[in-house]
Protein backbone atom coordinates (compact mmCIF):
# COMPACT_ATOMS: atom_id res chain seq x y z
CA UNK A 1 0.00 0.00 0.00
CA UNK A 2 1.69 3.21 -0.71
CA UNK A 3 2.13 6.02 1.85
CA UNK A 4 1.47 9.79 0.86
CA UNK A 5 3.39 12.18 2.70
CA UNK A 6 1.52 15.42 2.98
CA UNK A 7 3.84 18.63 2.68
CA UNK A 8 4.32 20.27 6.15
CA UNK A 9 3.92 24.21 6.70
CA UNK A 10 7.25 24.87 6.37
CA UNK A 11 7.61 23.14 3.20
CA UNK A 12 4.78 25.22 1.68
CA UNK A 13 6.05 28.14 3.00
CA UNK A 14 9.47 27.48 1.15
CA UNK A 15 7.89 26.57 -1.80
CA UNK A 16 5.89 29.26 -2.17
CA UNK A 17 8.48 31.99 -0.96
CA UNK A 18 10.40 30.15 -3.82
CA UNK A 19 7.52 30.55 -6.66
CA UNK A 20 7.41 34.16 -5.46
CA UNK A 21 11.21 35.09 -6.42
CA UNK A 22 10.85 32.81 -10.04
CA UNK A 23 7.54 35.43 -10.43
CA UNK A 24 9.00 38.52 -9.51
CA UNK A 25 12.09 37.81 -11.52
CA UNK A 26 10.32 36.73 -14.51
CA UNK A 27 8.43 40.42 -14.26
CA UNK A 28 12.08 42.07 -13.97
CA UNK A 29 13.12 40.69 -17.00
CA UNK A 30 9.88 41.81 -18.93
CA UNK A 31 9.58 45.39 -17.73
CA UNK A 32 13.63 45.35 -18.24
CA UNK A 33 13.33 44.06 -22.07
CA UNK A 34 12.69 47.54 -23.27
CA UNK A 35 15.07 48.83 -21.20
CA UNK A 36 17.85 46.58 -22.32
CA UNK A 37 16.66 47.23 -26.21
CA UNK A 38 17.39 51.31 -25.64
CA UNK A 39 20.68 50.73 -23.69
CA UNK A 40 22.08 47.85 -26.13
CA UNK A 41 21.46 51.38 -29.04
CA UNK A 42 22.87 54.30 -26.70
CA UNK A 43 26.19 51.84 -25.46
CA UNK A 44 26.68 51.31 -29.36
CA UNK A 45 27.55 54.84 -29.58
CA UNK A 46 29.42 55.43 -26.45
CA UNK A 47 31.37 52.33 -28.02
CA UNK A 48 32.39 54.94 -30.95
CA UNK A 49 33.90 56.85 -28.55
CA UNK A 50 35.75 54.55 -26.46
CA UNK A 51 36.95 53.05 -29.54
CA UNK A 52 38.33 56.61 -30.21
CA UNK A 53 40.23 56.72 -26.82
CA UNK A 54 41.89 53.49 -27.71
CA UNK A 55 39.53 50.86 -25.52
CA UNK A 56 39.67 47.41 -27.12
CA UNK A 57 36.52 45.57 -27.41
CA UNK A 58 36.89 43.01 -24.45
CA UNK A 59 37.99 46.46 -22.18
CA UNK A 60 34.76 48.01 -23.55
CA UNK A 61 32.64 45.18 -22.55
CA UNK A 62 34.14 44.73 -18.86
CA UNK A 63 33.90 48.36 -18.14
CA UNK A 64 29.59 48.72 -18.95
CA UNK A 65 29.59 45.32 -17.40
CA UNK A 66 31.10 47.15 -14.13
CA UNK A 67 30.34 50.41 -14.87
CA UNK A 68 26.62 50.75 -16.17
CA UNK A 69 25.96 54.67 -16.40
CA UNK A 70 26.26 56.52 -19.42
CA UNK A 71 27.29 60.05 -18.42
CA UNK A 72 30.56 58.03 -16.06
CA UNK A 73 31.29 56.12 -18.35
CA UNK A 74 31.28 58.74 -21.01
CA UNK A 75 33.41 60.87 -18.85
CA UNK A 76 36.17 58.02 -18.11
CA UNK A 77 36.29 57.14 -21.46
CA UNK A 78 37.11 61.09 -22.84
CA UNK A 79 39.41 61.66 -20.05
CA UNK A 80 41.19 57.55 -21.19
CA UNK A 81 41.93 59.19 -24.54
CA UNK A 82 43.41 62.69 -22.94
CA UNK A 83 45.69 60.56 -21.00
CA UNK A 84 44.31 61.64 -17.87
CA UNK A 85 45.52 60.04 -14.30
CA UNK A 86 43.85 57.39 -12.09
CA UNK A 87 42.76 60.19 -9.87
CA UNK A 88 41.13 62.20 -12.09
CA UNK A 89 38.96 59.68 -13.25
CA UNK A 90 38.64 58.55 -10.67
CA UNK A 91 36.95 61.73 -9.27
CA UNK A 92 35.13 62.91 -12.08
CA UNK A 93 33.44 59.28 -12.21
CA UNK A 94 32.51 60.00 -8.54
CA UNK A 95 30.93 63.28 -9.43
CA UNK A 96 29.51 62.58 -12.48
CA UNK A 97 27.42 60.02 -10.90
CA UNK A 98 26.60 61.57 -7.85
CA UNK A 99 23.35 61.57 -8.18
CA UNK A 100 23.12 57.55 -7.63
CA UNK A 101 23.35 58.91 -4.05
CA UNK A 102 20.49 60.21 -4.33
CA UNK A 103 18.39 57.63 -5.82
CA UNK A 104 19.74 55.12 -3.27
CA UNK A 105 18.40 56.66 -0.43
CA UNK A 106 14.85 57.01 -2.09
CA UNK A 107 15.25 53.24 -3.00
CA UNK A 108 16.22 52.37 0.52
CA UNK A 109 13.10 53.31 2.00
CA UNK A 110 11.09 51.17 -0.37
CA UNK A 111 13.24 48.06 0.99
CA UNK A 112 12.00 45.34 3.56
CA UNK A 113 13.94 46.63 6.72
CA UNK A 114 14.70 43.15 7.35
CA UNK A 115 16.12 43.12 3.94
CA UNK A 116 19.71 41.59 4.20
CA UNK A 117 23.12 43.62 3.40
CA UNK A 118 24.59 41.34 0.09
CA UNK A 119 20.84 41.65 -1.50
CA UNK A 120 21.36 45.86 -0.72
CA UNK A 121 24.66 45.53 -2.28
CA UNK A 122 23.79 43.99 -5.30
CA UNK A 123 20.75 45.72 -5.83
CA UNK A 124 22.78 48.95 -5.43
CA UNK A 125 25.48 47.80 -7.98
CA UNK A 126 23.05 48.11 -10.46
CA UNK A 127 20.52 50.86 -9.88
CA UNK A 128 20.51 53.14 -13.35
CA UNK A 129 17.95 55.92 -13.60
CA UNK A 130 15.74 53.30 -15.76
CA UNK A 131 15.81 50.55 -13.63
CA UNK A 132 15.38 52.79 -10.27
CA UNK A 133 12.41 54.05 -12.02
CA UNK A 134 10.82 50.85 -12.47
CA UNK A 135 11.32 49.57 -9.36
CA UNK A 136 10.29 52.56 -7.28
CA UNK A 137 7.30 52.66 -9.23
CA UNK A 138 6.00 49.04 -7.70
CA UNK A 139 3.93 49.14 -4.93
CA UNK A 140 4.98 48.24 -1.54
CA UNK A 141 8.30 46.93 -0.58
CA UNK A 142 10.63 46.39 -3.44
CA UNK A 143 10.79 42.63 -4.12
CA UNK A 144 14.96 42.23 -4.69
CA UNK A 145 14.07 39.35 -7.34
CA UNK A 146 12.36 42.33 -9.18
CA UNK A 147 15.34 44.25 -9.83
CA UNK A 148 17.47 41.23 -10.29
CA UNK A 149 15.63 40.49 -13.26
CA UNK A 150 15.35 43.65 -14.57
CA UNK A 151 19.44 43.70 -14.43
CA UNK A 152 19.75 40.02 -15.81
CA UNK A 153 18.90 41.93 -19.14
CA UNK A 154 20.10 45.52 -19.04
CA UNK A 155 23.55 44.41 -18.33
CA UNK A 156 24.35 42.24 -20.99
CA UNK A 157 22.36 44.63 -23.59
CA UNK A 158 24.46 47.90 -22.19
CA UNK A 159 28.15 45.87 -22.32
CA UNK A 160 27.05 43.82 -25.98
CA UNK A 161 25.96 47.20 -26.78
CA UNK A 162 29.84 48.86 -26.06
CA UNK A 163 31.40 45.93 -27.36
CA UNK A 164 29.68 46.04 -30.76
CA UNK A 165 30.02 49.83 -31.06
CA UNK A 166 33.94 49.30 -30.51
CA UNK A 167 33.90 46.57 -33.02
CA UNK A 168 32.17 48.62 -35.37
CA UNK A 169 34.25 51.52 -34.99
CA UNK A 170 37.03 49.38 -36.00
CA UNK A 171 35.42 48.25 -39.00
CA UNK A 172 33.45 51.15 -40.28
CA UNK A 173 35.32 54.11 -42.23
CA UNK A 174 36.65 57.04 -40.66
CA UNK A 175 33.59 59.36 -42.13
CA UNK A 176 31.02 57.25 -40.68
CA UNK A 177 32.88 56.21 -37.17
CA UNK A 178 32.91 59.62 -36.18
CA UNK A 179 29.20 60.87 -37.96
CA UNK A 180 28.23 57.75 -35.18
CA UNK A 181 29.76 59.55 -32.46
CA UNK A 182 27.56 62.20 -32.31
CA UNK A 183 24.85 59.93 -31.53
CA UNK A 184 26.06 60.39 -28.19
CA UNK A 185 25.78 63.49 -27.85
CA UNK A 186 22.33 64.28 -29.28
CA UNK A 187 21.50 61.68 -26.57
CA UNK A 188 23.03 64.15 -23.62
CA UNK A 189 21.14 67.05 -25.47
CA UNK A 190 17.90 64.87 -25.37
CA UNK A 191 18.65 64.74 -21.29
CA UNK A 192 19.01 68.25 -20.66
CA UNK A 193 16.77 70.31 -23.39
CA UNK A 194 13.33 69.27 -21.55
CA UNK A 195 14.01 70.20 -18.87
CA UNK A 196 15.78 73.12 -19.62
CA UNK A 197 12.37 74.24 -21.61
CA UNK A 198 10.82 73.98 -18.66
CA UNK A 199 12.76 75.77 -16.28
CA UNK A 200 14.72 78.84 -16.66
CA UNK A 201 17.11 78.53 -14.04
CA UNK A 202 18.33 75.27 -15.22
CA UNK A 203 18.37 76.25 -18.81
CA UNK A 204 20.64 79.65 -18.08
CA UNK A 205 23.25 76.81 -16.32
CA UNK A 206 23.17 74.75 -18.66
CA UNK A 207 24.31 77.91 -20.86
CA UNK A 208 26.89 78.87 -17.79
CA UNK A 209 28.06 75.65 -18.58
CA UNK A 210 28.97 75.81 -22.29
CA UNK A 211 30.10 79.40 -21.67
CA UNK A 212 32.41 78.29 -18.84
CA UNK A 213 33.86 74.92 -20.53
CA UNK A 214 34.91 77.47 -23.45
CA UNK A 215 36.85 80.09 -21.26
CA UNK A 216 38.82 77.56 -19.53
CA UNK A 217 40.00 75.69 -22.34
CA UNK A 218 41.87 79.08 -23.54
CA UNK A 219 42.41 81.27 -20.47
CA UNK A 220 45.61 81.48 -19.49
CA UNK A 221 46.40 79.49 -16.54
CA UNK A 222 42.97 77.78 -16.64
CA UNK A 223 43.83 75.90 -19.89
CA UNK A 224 47.43 74.43 -18.76
CA UNK A 225 45.17 72.15 -16.52
CA UNK A 226 44.05 68.62 -17.56
CA UNK A 227 40.81 68.05 -19.43
CA UNK A 228 39.65 66.18 -16.01
CA UNK A 229 40.50 68.86 -13.40
CA UNK A 230 38.75 71.28 -15.57
CA UNK A 231 36.02 68.98 -15.23
CA UNK A 232 36.05 68.56 -11.73
CA UNK A 233 36.33 72.20 -10.92
CA UNK A 234 33.61 73.21 -13.24
CA UNK A 235 31.30 70.43 -11.86
CA UNK A 236 31.80 71.66 -8.28
CA UNK A 237 31.63 75.12 -8.88
CA UNK A 238 28.76 75.67 -10.49
CA UNK A 239 26.58 72.95 -9.38
CA UNK A 240 27.61 74.72 -5.64
CA UNK A 241 26.34 78.14 -7.05
CA UNK A 242 23.42 76.60 -8.45
CA UNK A 243 22.41 74.68 -4.98
CA UNK A 244 23.19 78.34 -3.02
CA UNK A 245 21.51 80.42 -4.70
CA UNK A 246 19.00 78.31 -6.75
CA UNK A 247 17.43 75.80 -3.91
CA UNK A 248 15.17 73.95 -5.13
CA UNK A 249 12.37 73.76 -2.90
CA UNK A 250 9.85 70.85 -2.19
CA UNK A 251 6.27 70.60 -2.89
CA UNK A 252 4.08 72.56 -0.80
CA UNK A 253 6.93 74.33 0.63
CA UNK A 254 5.97 78.32 0.78
CA UNK A 255 8.60 80.21 -0.71
CA UNK A 256 10.57 82.46 1.48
Amino acid sequence: MLKYETATEGDLYFMQKLQNKKSMFLKGIKDGIPIALGYLAVAFSLGIIAKKAGVTPFQGFLASFLCNASAGEYAGFMLIGAGASYVEMALTTLITNARYFLMSCAESQRLDPGLSLPHRLLIGFDLTDEIFGISIAQEGYIHPYYPYGAMAVAIPGWAVGTMLGIIAGNILPGRIVNALGVALYGMFFAIIIPPARKNKMIAGMILLCFVCSYLCSVLPVVSAWSEGTRTIVLTVVIAGLAALFFPRKEEGEASV
